[in-house]
């Protein structure tokens, strides 16, 4: 990529495909940037630029990169394929460019230190397993994916026809979307009477019926009706 090219990226601002960091200050939560794109639709993540847009680039490149390539190898499962470049912006500095694709091997996750109660022990602290944590991109941020969510990505690479019965349950949350723009887990579990775990079990069944879509949320993913000309002929 050319300085004229990252110029005009760098002009986007940061969005679903395009994420700023000043350096590689903290590798163990940038990584959290990559596994998001691979688990979504993929993006340029750009070291050396400021949230504002400004190049500031970097002094040593090399050890930054090698930073975080070790961040990625060592926390991020299954592997991640990706793309670096370091763009010159002048005699003494550069940037970063990493390409992530949007990955066939869906959900990645991060593995990440678990939180301990002050004053654990440093032996205690050793033989801690470490948590996995799954990350989706959304608008311009990076977050948390939710149970449903990473059952979703995970089913979604080996399709199959997903078949289903219509109940009270699905007729109840019909009903539901036809006068709101849609529905988290919560209150579908609410309107429609029954366990979260069976209101979670149903509304990935519909997703991956494509009759539903999922837009996740830190808050609570939301489910909206797919449009008529995009749904399963089991919503029709």
């Amino acid at each position: 990529m050319t300085l004229r090219e990252l110029q005009s990226l760098v002009k986007e601002g940061e969005h679903a495909t395009l994420e700023f960091k000043k350096k590689v200050a903290h590798p163990e939560k940038i990584i959290r940037e990559i596994v998001a794109f691979a688990n979504t639709r993929g993006g340029n993540l750009l070291i050396g630029v400021g949230d504002d847009g400004g190049l500031s680039g970097l002094r040593f490149p090399e050890e930054e990169a090698w930073e975080l390539n070790k961040a990625i190898i060592n926390n991020c499962k299954p592997k991640i394929r990706y793309q670096q470049e370091t763009i010159p912006l002048s005699a003494n500095k550069w940037v970063l460019r990493y390409y992530i694709s949007e990955s066939p091997q869906k959900p990645h996750f991060v593995l990440e230190d678990q939180p301990l109660p002050p004053g654990t022990p440093p032996q205690k602290k050793k033989n801690t397993p470490m948590r996995k944590r799954t990350y989706v991109r959304v608008a311009d941020r990076s977050i948390q994916a939710s149970r449903e969510m990473r059952e979703i990505l995970r089913r979604r690479q080996k399709p199959k026809d997903i078949g289903f019965q219509w109940s009270e349950k699905e007729q109840k949350l019909m009903q539901y979307l036809q006068d709101n723009p849609f529905i988290t887990l919560k209150d579908y579990a609410k309107v429609a009477d029954i366990p979260l775990s069976l209101a979670s079990r149903t509304l990935i069944r519909l997703v991956l019926a494509n009759v539903l879509d999922i837009q996740p949320a830190e808050g609570g993913d939301r489910y909206t009706l797919k449009p008529l000309e995009e749904a399963s002929p089991y919503h029709l």
